[in-house]
């Protein structure tokens, strides 16, 4: 038996997919290809930030002054690299996917799967980024200072990428809002 969660969603889809055919005139099949299409264009716009950032990072160890990094910023930098590279793999991940099960007509799972890896790399980049700036600013400007940008950066990723965006998403009516209210 489905549980009410499981419920929630197929209706939920069915609404979605009937708004979708209601208001552009598009097939599920076409929503998913614009989907899938709208996902890469995400991807594409992050992931060259992303290999830069983590190329930036993997040749840090190599130049001058870097094993005058104190403990506590040597932890922050294999931490952000961490973050850099698991961002890396989570945001080329959806083409990995792509890859293995082109032509299994899985492309509903490739989308939903996509999505949840896209998110959880910006989630990652996010962190790395914070990672980085306080790396960076504690090499040159003191643990003080390091400990406010990194926070600083935190904060504005934290608010612009996820606080916003799913504060909005939940703000904002849905499809199936629309359809209920004008039954």
């Amino acid at each position: 038996m489905a549980s009410p969660t499981d419920t929630d969603r197929t209706e939920s889809g069915a609404d979605d997919a009937a708004w979708n055919r209601a208001q552009r005139d598009e097939t599920q099949t076409q929503r998913l290809d614009r989907n899938w299409n709208s996902l890469l264009q995400e991807l594409r716009v992050v992931q060259t930030g992303v290999q830069i950032l983590t190329g930036f990072l993997l040749t840090l160890p190599f130049h001058d002054g870097f094993e005058e990094l104190g403990g506590a910023l040597r932890v922050v930098y294999l931490v952000t690299v961490s973050c850099a590279v698991g961002a890396a793999i989570l945001l080329a991940a959806p083409v990995a996917l792509h890859r293995a099960l082109f032509r299994q007509h899985q492309l509903a799972m490739v989308v939903n799967q996509a999505h949840y890896m896209a998110f959880a790399g910006l989630a990652l980049l996010g962190l790395a980024l914070s990672g980085a700036v306080t790396v960076v600013f504690g090499a040159t400007a003191g643990p003080v200072a390091s400990v406010i940008a990194g926070v600083c950066t935190l904060l504005a990723f934290s608010v612009a990428w996820l606080i916003l965006p799913l504060w909005l998403r939940a703000a904002t009516e849905s499809p199936e809002d629309d359809a209920s209210r004008s039954r």
